[in-house]
């Protein structure tokens, strides 16, 4: 069984630093063996939110770019994991649950489509441990105008 680590080089990522809050809140809260991890917008390495990920899905966002803003948004998710337990290998039992708000026009329909992209980066980079229940909900804003936020609930040891 490959490492995350191995995991992340084999699909050319690495985990970015952890995003300090925008707000008045904490990016992670650990409570016994589980931790929730506070919505994460699609940050990418150099620490902004790309062009291409800013908008509304269905207007100025493509279904493409919407899914590659989710799957940052997982990477930033892990990276606050990474943050919480030190090591993803031997802290991370299972990913509980995923919570995707997809910035979008009122009438795309492609919301869980969009979502996808963070929940199969987590099964690749998590293996089973990666597998999760998950609401997916479409919004009429988000912060730093970003196409998508992902908020998590991971079992730790």
């Amino acid at each position: 069984m490959s490492t995350v680590t191995e995991r992340l080089e084999a699909l050319g990522l690495t985990l970015p630093k952890a995003a300090a809050p925008v707000a008045n809140y904490v990016p992670f809260v650990r409570s016994g063996n589980l931790v929730v991890i506070s919505g994460q917008i699609c940050f990418g390495a150099d620490g902004r939110i790309a062009d291409a990920h800013k908008g509304k899905l269905g207007a100025e966002v493509s279904a493409e770019d919407g899914v590659a803003a989710a799957r940052l948004c997982a990477l930033n998710v892990l990276a606050q994991l990474q943050a919480a337990v030190g090591d993803l290998d031997r802290g991370v039992v299972q990913c509980v649950r995923l919570g995707g708000f997809i910035n979008a026009v009122p009438t795309f329909a492609g919301l869980a489509g969009i979502m996808n992209g963070a929940s199969d980066l987590m099964v690749e980079i998590l293996g089973d441990r990666g597998r999760h229940a998950r609401s997916t909900v479409g919004v009429a804003e988000l912060p730093l105008d970003a196409a998508v936020e992902v908020e998590a609930m991971f079992e730790v040891k």
